[in-house]
């Protein structure tokens, strides 16, 4: 047999954004070895009228921490996603000392939305440095994965409880360089930071990396760039706002002193700030010119997310007096919904959100015209409406209509934030056309509790490259595949070439679609998370073996970290 695996008779779509064919894909021994028509192969996986692509990369994910007890990145794989980079935004599960495993496990649950409980009977711990953790996630891997180390997980390995309260001193800083280093040498995927004030602790404290002077950032992005590949992942404090000045000269500074790509958030357009997205883009193409390789991760799904007061939401986050609701007993959270009072300072609170980190998250929150009724037992009527509408019909406040909608369900009511607008369509495509956007954005493996991100590849294929043709379907998979691979120095994936990893998404183009968003108990610890699975996604296929068959797991475990640093 001169093949292990034969992909035969599919639309080859490979990821370079060249023409598509019709082709055979040969595998052997983990990679791709040939393209044409091909025969002679223990296994064969017929794909006519099928499209055959490099597996999805996601290099803005949340998965370190799950990945360390469930090996396949659930719900990514479902989506055709082969490899993720997981740590960013300064948090990462290693490195760790015993003494630490509690806090780092609050932070996670309270900064990324994951359940304490999952964490806790989940994480085996049988790892304290970043290259022990590599060593120990690359025995248990069903997809591939590369890890940044994480900026407040060195804060916090360095100068314990300090970390949330001061700079570091220069030793500490030293042991901090030392600890990029090694992790580099051991082929971590870079090093992220963040300083956006929506980033707080377990205790309400700005998180680790906030406590870092900008020169602390700069000295660790440094010795990253040392390590000869991958990229920094930086969140700046003016994210949110639109990049200040400052911020703007901060990214090319870390592009220069590490030598690396730059990857950030929140440059993409959004809706009715046009003058915004052109000071942006004239931003991002001067810094090209300055040498300094600076991208933007673009999500391009609406937000879609069920929420009810039962369960409670992290929408409200950056909102007064509703952020404390989700903390309280349902009874009591009741109870300050009917006080006239509290009634009135709710009111207040959509009326005036926080825009001050000093008091708190300023998440923004949901606009009240794009938050509909998903589901009532009491008031059906009210299904379909969202709370900006039935606000104006009622002649109310929108904070008494949730409030009143909530008490008469029992806290069952079920809202929606949907953020799909004609403008919100108008303004992402405008975005996807600029070269420093990478598409993405999932946040996957985090915030399980009010959403499930992972479902941003299959909308993407769907809505944006199948139906809405704004990319041919070539430029479309490119966009996936080989350019986020290359942005963050993954070795030979991205691309179906002789030679590369043999990392395949097969999926049908007239049956590829969203499913029904659901509740399940499939973690540890039996929480609640959201999942929507796809239907048309035949087989994913990592390093060569297939790990979903027709929407099911195989149960094997080919994957293996990306090991993007130089290796020791």
């Amino acid at each position: 047999m001169s093949f292990d695996t034969i992909v035969k008779g599919g639309t080859v779509v490979d990821g370079s954004g060249l023409p598509m064919r019709r082709a055979d894909v040969g595998i052997r021994d983990g990679l791709v070895t040939d393209i044409g028509r091909l025969s002679g192969a223990r296994r064969t996986i017929d794909a006519d009228g099928l499209v055959v692509m490099p597996g999805i990369v996601d290099v803005h994910t949340h998965y370190d921490p799950q990945l360390s007890f469930e090996p396949f990145a659930t719900s990514s794989c479902y989506h055709g996603v082969t490899s993720v980079v997981a740590g960013n935004c300064g948090y990462s599960i290693a490195p760790c000392r015993a003494e630490d495993r509690e806090w780092v496990t609050a932070l996670f649950a309270k900064v990324e939305g994951m359940t304490p409980s999952v964490l806790r009977s989940g994480l085996p711990w049988d790892w304290d440095s970043f290259p022990s953790f590599l060593d120990v996630l690359d025995r248990r891997l069903g997809i591939n994965a590369a890890v940044y180390v994480g900026h407040s997980a060195l804060r916090r390995f360095v100068m314990g409880d300090a970390a949330s309260e001061r700079a570091a001193t220069a030793d500490e800083l030293e042991q901090m360089r030392r600890l990029v280093r090694a992790a580099m040498a051991a082929g971590a995927a870079g090093f992220s930071s963040s300083q956006a004030p929506t980033h707080t602790d377990q205790l309400g404290r700005p998180v680790p990396s906030r406590h870092a002077a900008f020169d602390e950032v700069l000295a660790l992005a440094e010795a990253a760039g040392e390590g000869g590949a991958g990229s920094i992942a930086f969140l700046a404090e003016t994210a949110v706002q639109g990049y200040d000045a400052r911020d703007r000269e901060r990214l090319v500074e870390l592009a220069h002193r590490s030598g690396l790509p730059v990857v950030v958030q929140g440059m993409g357009f959004r809706p009715g700030a046009r003058e915004r997205w052109e000071d942006q883009t004239s931003f991002l193409a001067a810094a090209r010119e300055r040498g300094a390789a600076i991208y933007s991760m673009l999500r391009t799904q609406p937000f879609m997310r069920p929420f009810n007061w039962r369960r409670g939401t992290s929408l409200y986050d950056g909102v007064f007096h509703w952020r404390g609701l989700s903390a309280l007993p349902a009874a009591e959270r009741m109870a300050r919904m009917r006080d006239p009072s509290f009634r009135e300072d709710l009111r207040d609170g959509l009326d005036h959100p926080n825009t001050d980190p000093k008091q708190g998250s300023t998440l923004p929150m949901p606009a009240l015209d794009r938050v509909f009724v998903d589901r009532s037992r009491a008031h059906p009527e009210a299904v379909g409406k969202s709370l900006a509408a039935l606000a104006k019909e009622r002649r109310v406040h929108a904070a008494d209509v949730m409030c009143e909608l909530s008490l008469a369900d029992g806290l069952e009511t079920q809202f929606l934030w949907n953020s799909e607008s004609p403008a919100w369509v108008d303004a992402n495509a405008e975005s996807q056309r600029n070269l420093h956007m990478i598409v993405g954005t999932g946040d996957g493996g985090a915030h399980a509790d009010r959403d499930d991100g992972s479902e941003w590849s299959t909308y993407y294929l769907r809505s944006w490259v199948l139906d809405r043709k704004l990319v041919s379907l070539e430029d479309g998979v490119r966009r996936i595949t080989h350019l986020p691979a290359m942005v963050t120095g993954l070795k030979a994936r991205g691309l179906l070439a002789r030679g590369y990893h043999a990392d395949i998404l097969v999926f049908d183009p007239a049956r590829l679609a969203l499913g029904r968003k659901e509740l399940v108990r499939d973690m540890p610890g039996g929480e609640e998370r959201w999942q929507v699975r796809p239907e048309g996604v035949v087989s994913v296929i990592v390093n060569g073996d297939p790990i979903l068959e027709d929407g099911k797991l195989t149960g094997a475990r080919p994957g293996r970290v990306l090991r993007v640093g130089n290796p020791a």
